[in-house]
């Protein structure tokens, strides 16, 4: 459905994007992730065709973006993190707009803006003026925008920001349902959004692909394996004296005070053992109540911030041996 080969963009000397390929399925959601200039705005455009590659190329449903531009423009759908909205208009008057702008048969226009209002859910305020509506009906007029003509592939940048919990919860359901029948890319930096939207997630970092892998898969990679967070209440300070006893803890970490008076540590067992029964059992001997006892399961946001840390981390080592190479300080 999207194929970029060898995809490279430069800006003068800066490359923006450096030799980037990947390929997104058919009715797949896909995260974009990266940080503030990583390059995930850029490569968006170029996927849209709003700019064009340096090098590389581009397959949108079989179209080459620079080659077929407007059959490859027909499958997109795309909505900008600030979708400019006309104010003056109603619901119903600016999707008609939108679907003027691409072009639409007349023969089955109205029966698609109708259809699109439905399932963005503006029945109810399709007459209504735009600067009327709330932040989150302006979303959704938004999405009715992109989504006007039924393209095959949704391209949504920063879909929930700037949203209440409601209405977030809101539009991820509806973009859930679209999923069903869509193509969507969504990028966005609420990482727990993404983890429940995309079955895959791309993240870049300097231009370049760091991670391409499920969710799931990329928390897995950085978990501590069978990590404890435990919350005690320890009124006789003994918690030191009796963590030197255990022969299977290899690492025991503070973590922060509580405002009820407990505290919060992290254990890490030796050789991935089980040893929640017997901090159980010599924590209650010594008379430490044990408010919570859980296994440590890793985010999205640990794997993203890890990936982009080592890469980060990579690419200043790099440029040291550049310039020890060249002879620099």
């Amino acid at each position: 459905m999207i194929t970029l080969k060898n995809v490279t963009k430069n800006y003068g000397n800066l490359k923006a994007i450096d030799n980037v390929s990947f390929e997104i399925a058919e009715g797949e959601i896909v995260g974009l992730l990266g940080p503030n200039g990583a390059g995930k705005s850029t490569t968006m455009n170029m996927i849209t065709g709003y700019i064009e590659s340096t090098n590389g190329d581009i397959f949108i449903n079989g179209y080459d973006i620079k080659k077929q531009p407007t059959k490859a423009k027909s499958n997109i759908g795309y909505m900008p993190e600030s979708t400019p909205l006309y104010m003056d208009l109603t619901v119903k008057e600016f999707i008609k707009y939108m679907a003027e702008l691409k072009g639409i048969d007349k023969t089955i226009k109205i029966e698609n803006i109708n259809k699109t209002i439905n399932k963005t859910g503006l029945s109810n305020v399709q007459n209504k003026l735009i600067k009327n509506l709330s932040r989150g009906y302006k979303q959704r007029v938004s999405l009715a925008g992109t989504l006007v003509g039924d393209p095959k592939i949704l391209i949504l940048d920063e879909p929930t920001v700037g949203l209440d919990p409601k209405q977030i919860t809101e539009i991820r359901s509806l973009i859930k349902s679209l999923g069903k029948k869509h193509t969507i890319i969504i990028s966005s930096h609420i990482l727990s959004e993404i983890s429940q939207l995309c079955e895959k997630v791309i993240i870049i970092n300097n231009g370049k692909i760091i991670a391409k892998d499920s969710p799931k898969n990329l928390e897995n990679k950085v978990a501590n394996d069978n990590c404890l967070l435990i919350t005690i209440e320890d009124p006789n300070k003994k918690i030191d004296s009796i963590i030197k006893k255990f022969t299977d803890i290899k690492q025991f970490k503070f973590i922060k005070d509580n405002n009820d008076g407990t505290k919060q540590y992290m254990a890490f067992p030796e050789d991935n053992k089980d040893i929640r029964k017997t901090i159980f059992e010599k924590f209650a001997k010594e008379g430490i109540t044990i408010f919570e006892l859980k296994k440590v399961e890793a985010t999205l946001e640990d794997a993203f911030i890890k990936l982009i840390n080592k890469n980060s981390s990579n690419i200043d080592n790099n440029n040291i041996n550049k310039d020890i190479k060249k002879g620099g300080n």
